[in-house]
């Protein structure tokens, strides 16, 4: 157990470049047929919310399941539905919304938070794993007072001064493009490459304090 919690937090930053890998370190989790879809309530803008199926036990939902809490002790376990799609060893949650084409793009308030991952993951990826540990995942993070981008386990440092309030996540499937967004500027502050294959869902890691998601936002002008 003091191995697992030490790798729950942050490691030294190390690397010089995030990119898909086709190693697969773990099957995928068998997960019951889900009926999910884009939202076009605002238009044609993504909109989520939390899945409460997927939430570990020290996560709590709360403002109509567009935010999350953590909580050291977390919830009895006995008290928690047991399912396939819930997060078993890893504080993580997903978005209840599966993406497989276009350009997308929400955003996340951070303030109460000093650790963190955003981004979005393979929604069939293994509930064992952790985002960002594996090759289903690609994370922007933060800890220790720095960011950092992540997948398979490999940590690149993200050369972004503070920490705003909020900030921003731009998808585009089709480009293989995740990015980091500065939402002031607006400007993409980084980007991982890679070539998705599989549905995408939304995908959030918390290890204090709080996050809230902002969804069914219309991408900022100007964003390449």
């Amino acid at each position: 157990m003091a191995m697992v919690a030490k790798v729950a937090r942050l490691c030294r930053l190390a690397g010089r470049t995030v990119t898909s890998r086709s190693v697969t370190h773990r099957q995928p989790v068998s997960l019951p047929e889900r009926i999910c879809y884009i939202s076009t309530s605002r238009g044609n803008y993504l909109q989520f919310r939390l899945d409460e199926q997927t939430a570990h036990s020290s996560l709590d939902l709360f403002k109509k399941d567009t935010a999350v809490i953590y909580r050291m002790l977390g919830l009895d376990l006995s008290y928690v539905p047991d399912n396939p799609e819930r997060f078993r060893h890893w504080a993580v949650v997903f978005g209840d919304e599966k993406i497989s084409s276009g350009r997308h793009y929400w955003e996340v308030t951070v303030k109460k938070s000093q650790e963190f991952r955003l981004g979005v993951a393979e929604a069939m990826m293994s509930r064992e794993d952790c985002v960002g540990t594996n090759s289903s995942s690609w994370v922007f993070g933060y800890a220790q007072r720095k960011w950092f981008a992540m997948t398979s386990n490999k940590i690149v440092p993200v050369p972004l001064v503070g920490k705003p309030d909020r900030i921003g996540i731009l998808l585009d499937y089709q480009a293989g493009l995740l990015g980091l967004v500065d939402i002031k500027k607006p400007t993409i502050i980084h980007t991982i490459k890679v070539q998705f294959q599989t549905p995408l869902c939304p995908a959030f890691g918390l290890w204090d304090g709080e996050l809230l998601t902002h969804s069914g936002l219309e991408e900022p002008e100007g964003l390449k």
